[in-house]
């Protein structure tokens, strides 16, 4: 296994949180799982992971995934790929929390085994803390295909219409590296761009080990000065399921 390439984190420099993953393939788990090393850069699933599969014994499990605003979506703007997976009686969960550490190895070791499911059968995998439906196709294009670690892969911008016109512009999915999410309100028309490349660079340098300490401020020429970034929120925060950074702007 020692052909199996590192993903280190560059900004590492002590834990700062604790990973979390959580996905649904939709299929059954295969017997044998198949999960080769070498094919699937996978050197073992990590000790805190659970894989567990239910079944039509199961069926209310099964279910509760395909039932929320986001599947009635995907329904409408994928009809055939959510027939397929409509038709599935069975779902195999993958979760739990990985070490805070100087590589993103057991990420990497996970989404070995994702891309294993999918090839021995499963026909999607849905990634509640990003909102996101994944087709095999787009999974292996988007995550697994250059063999490296791509954090805007696994982390979705949101951006919500506000009053008066500006957007609340937030992030999902910074819980798998063990850090914050982000999020922007009352960002006007004029910054959007602008804010999604800041929530860009934050969710690399954050996934790579970085933090961002209490108060710090945001430098860049294509915003305006005086911009700071505070630590809010609660894992029970149903807009993140995790704690995140409000980015607020300098008082008029």
């Amino acid at each position: 296994m020692s052909d199996i390439v590192d993903w280190p984190r560059q900004h590492f420099t002590e834990p700062a949180g604790e990973p979390f993953l959580f996905y649904v393939a939709y299929g059954r788990l295969p017997q044998p799982l198949g999960l080769s090393a070498s094919k699937y850069r996978c050197s073992g699933i990590p000790p805190r992971i659970d894989v567990m599969q239910y079944g039509p014994e199961h069926a209310d499990v099964v279910s509760s995934f395909r039932s929320d605003y986001l599947w009635e979506e995907l329904k409408r703007r994928a009809p055939a790929f959510a027939a397929s997976i409509a038709q599935q009686e069975h779902c195999v969960v993958i979760r739990g929390h990985l070490e805070d550490a100087g590589t993103l190895n057991d990420l990497r070791n996970v989404i070995g085994l994702l891309t294993c499911l999918l090839d021995s059968g499963c026909v999607a995998l849905y990634d509640p803390q990003m909102f996101k439906w994944w087709s095999p196709d787009e999974w292996r294009r988007t995550v697994f295909d250059s063999g490296l670690a791509v954090p805007r892969a696994h982390v979705a911008i949101l951006c919500s219409g506000e009053d008066g016109g500006t957007e609340w512009i937030h992030t999902r999915g910074m819980r798998k590296f063990g850090r914050p999410d982000l999020s922007v309100h009352r960002v006007p028309s004029t910054y959007r761009d602008a804010v999604i490349d800041l929530c860009n660079r934050f969710i690399e340098l954050q996934a790579f080990g970085g933090t961002v300490a209490e108060g710090q401020t945001v430098r860049m020429q294509s915003l305006p000065p005086g911009i700071t970034c505070h630590h809010c929120g609660s894992l029970d925060d149903p807009d993140f399921n995790n704690v995140h950074l409000e980015v607020e702007w300098a008082a008029a």
